[in-house]
């Protein structure tokens, strides 16, 4: 709030006459626009001197968050935190433990690791002049813990925001600050076990979250690099053919064509090639095609890529869950330091009968096996093979979002239990005993801010909040050592003895 100091409130007085829609209150809840919104643009007097200086200088703030950003009101909070709550519960059941790691990170440990995307970092200097820069992702500071910590076995999980300085499109869940959800796999294993047990966590998520059909590609680093050898493309090109290639979900062919010839400096007949294999998707009996295919069964790093994604195949059809994978080679995944199996998750259609269009959203999940990471921070280069999947948890946000708008169902933003109230006056010392002692046995509860609140207005807040018991506490009640606990839902009420309320609580609200 705007507060003027007294000679600007006296000067505002005597101007008041003048402008007789601007009284004091006028003036308090301006919050520094009165001195540009109001005075007339010719005064340069002492009252709109000191409005302005009252305001922090000449400049007025523009109230909005930055660009790419958002605030969070209580309901979507809550939505969010159901969400998390749900991810967080499926990497919990698969044995993994929580880390966390700065939000800075060290500017060397983040470049080279992304490939054109590195121009999307946030680059800073501290006052000592380290180069420093907001994590781009959680995967590179993962792999710097394990190598700074020297560590060569875990199963971890990490939530938390990450930046990057992208072109936001934020109704289709695409911000600069955002959450990630991460689950890895680092250690020495046999092939595809790890692997595969990450696609089975995408396929758990997503179904438990009921976000309608969906597919999860697969695909592998070793087989595209593979294709790009037989179709004469050079080794130096793979990387940037490969961030090409990824477009391929976003634009048709002819496009991605035209930027390998025209910008990849690729001949017209290796992208012709390159297009007859990134085009194919199946399953089992792709791979045994590809298997059989003469040039690329020649290649060793195509060889052993499409050995392990016939191993994997296996695995996945013992977890029941091919039906939602794809063996897609348009997969690439412009991310330098994939290695090995690359996958990502996406959303066929929204069926939602509120909506008259779908909500396009993209991936809503990706990973893969990144096994040289690590080492690219270790001094001696010690390689710890890892394998993970990430969740776009903002993107599923923005869909879930949307449905709950649209459905009009109202979300608790609390999770009050129980309102403490009364039906007559002068009892503020009852309710904040019985609230206290509701509180020490960990019982969730709340009462209205004022001495003397009316029965009718508590319980209104009771159903307006979705707390599901009102304890009431009145004269009579306190004479018999009872209190009344009012089912709000029902609106039946019973009389419990004080010293078994506690119990009484605990049992109704047991799920």
């Amino acid at each position: 709030m705007l507060r003027l100091g007294p000679f600007a409130a006296a000067a505002a007085a005597r101007c008041l006459p003048a402008w007789p829609c601007l009284g004091p209150l006028c003036l308090a809840g301006s919050r520094g626009s009165f001195a540009r919104s109001w005075l007339p643009a010719g005064d340069r007097g002492p009252l709109s001197r000191q409005v302005r200086a009252a305001a922090g200088g000449e400049r007025v703030p523009v109230l909005k968050t930055p660009k790419g950003t958002r605030d969070h009101p209580p309901a979507q909070a809550a939505l969010r935190e159901r969400l998390l709550s749900a991810v967080v519960s499926c990497f919990k059941r698969h044995g993994a433990a929580a880390i966390d790691t700065p939000v800075l990170e060290l500017r060397d440990t983040l470049m080279g690791k992304y490939g054109e995307d590195t121009k999307l970092i946030y680059e800073l200097q501290d006052q000592g002049g380290e180069l420093l820069a907001l994590r781009y992702d959680l995967t590179v500071p993962f792999a710097r813990y394990l190598a700074m910590n020297k560590v060569t076995n875990m199963k971890r999980y990490h939530v938390a925001k990450v930046y990057r300085r992208d072109n936001p499109a934020m109704t289709r869940g695409r911000y600069r600050e955002f959450y990630q959800c991460d689950f890895d796999i680092a250690g020495q294993f046999d092939p595809m076990i790890p692997d595969a047990e990450c696609l089975k966590i995408v396929h758990e998520i997503l179904s438990d979250l009921q976000l309608g059909n969906f597919l999860i590609k697969v695909n592998d680093r070793r087989i595209l690099n593979g294709v790009f050898a037989v179709c004469g493309v050079p080794e130096n090109k793979f990387i940037p053919v490969c961030s090409t290639v990824d477009k391929l979900d976003k634009v048709p062919w002819d496009e991605v064509r035209s930027e390998m010839v025209g910008e990849k400096g690729l001949s017209p007949e290796a992208a012709d090639r390159i297009g007859e294999y990134v085009q194919l998707h199946g399953g089992l009996e792709l791979i045994e095609r590809l298997l059989q295919d003469p040039k690329l069964s020649q290649n060793k790093l195509a060889k052993e890529g499409l050995g392990d994604m016939k191993l994997l195949f296996e695995y996945l059809t013992l977890f029941g869950i091919t039906g939602k994978i794809s063996f897609d080679l348009s997969l690439a995944r412009g991310l330098d330091y994939y290695t090995g199996v690359i996958f990502e998750a996406v959303l066929l259609q929204q069926e939602n009968e509120h909506v008259e269009e779908p909500v396009s959203v993209g991936s809503v999940a990706g990973g893969g096996r990144y096994d040289g990471l690590v080492g690219m921070f270790d001094p001696k280069g010690r390689k710890v093979p890892c394998v993970g999947v990430s969740i776009g948890i903002e993107r599923i946000f923005s869909i879930l979002e949307q449905r709950l708008e649209a459905s009009g169902e109202k979300l608790r933003t609390t999770e009050t239990q129980v309102l403490v109230a009364t039906p007559q006056k002068h009892l503020l010392a009852a309710r904040l005993k019985l609230i206290s002692e509701l509180w020490d046995a960990g019982i969730k509860a709340e009462m209205l801010y004022k001495k003397d609140p009316k029965l009718l207005k508590q319980l209104h807040y009771c159903e307006d909040t979705g707390i599901p018991l009102a304890a009431i506490v009145g004269e009579q009640e306190l004479a018999d050592g009872v209190v009344k606990l009012r089912d709000v839902a029902t609106r039946e009420e019973v009389d419990i003895p004080r010293e078994k309320l506690v119990d009484e609580i605990r049992r109704r609200l047991e799920p």
